[in-house]
């Protein structure tokens, strides 16, 4: 989620002690969860998205709920998702940010399925990047790894969207950024698929961001 230099997979950079929280809902364990940060219109990035700027131009107070504006009510939200996850599914893109010289420090965290058909030879992190070709191969090896823990598909958004649609994903997390990009990476598209109906679960409101919990319906 948090894609900025000397962070770790959810760009926290130490523990924290949350306090006057919402008390979390009840969970169930194994599920395969889209998470993500968009823009209220819906952008995951700013335009020009890349290697420089991994938000795009004007993307970088998506974040600001994980860095500068963070809460206890955003730690624990955070927290929460951390200790739930045993396995990540991401797209190459995301690949390329997060173990580049920008991305995620060395601090351990659960497996990363990388879906991808263009594998690099080498790794900056190490050996926890699985590359897999196939979508639901990756999720197959990701909830594998995952055991009684959740699948978290962490972007980008066309992988997102590809899980979602292909009726792959339990639920859906998104933390919505008061802002409006106007333009950048959308985390949907247009599509003539039959809609696909969501049940809220709950809605969590911070300064810097709206957390909303939808399940997958049917």
């Amino acid at each position: 989620m948090a894609l900025t230099e000397d962070t770790g997979w959810r760009g926290r950079a130490g523990s924290f002690a949350p306090k006057d929280v919402p008390n979390e809902k009840e969970h169930r364990m194994g599920t395969v969860a889209i998470d993500i940060t968009v823009s209220l219109d819906g952008f995951a990035t700013g335009p020009n998205a890349g290697m420089d700027g991994a938000l795009g131009i004007g993307g970088e107070p998506l974040h600001d709920w994980v860095h500068d504006r963070r809460t206890d009510v955003d730690a624990a939200i955070l927290d929460r998702a951390d200790t739930a996850s045993g396995a990540l599914l991401m797209g190459r893109h995301t690949f390329d940010v997060v173990d580049g010289p920008k991305g995620w420090s060395d601090e351990p965290g659960p497996p990363v399925f990388v879906v991808t058909s263009n594998p690099p030879t080498s790794t900056r992190l190490g050996d926890r990047f699985r590359f897999v070709g196939d979508l639901e191969d990756a999720l197959t090896r990701a909830k594998a790894a995952a055991g009684d823990k959740d699948v978290m598909v962490m972007g980008g958004a066309h992988l997102c969207r590809q899980y979602l649609y292909a009726g792959l994903v339990d639920e859906v997390r998104l933390h919505v950024a008061p802002i409006v990009l106007g333009d950048g990476t959308p985390l949907f598209e247009r599509t003539t698929m039959t809609p696909i109906g969501l049940v809220q679960q709950d809605v969590t409101v911070t300064p810097a961001a709206t957390h909303i919990t939808y399940r997958v319906n049917g």
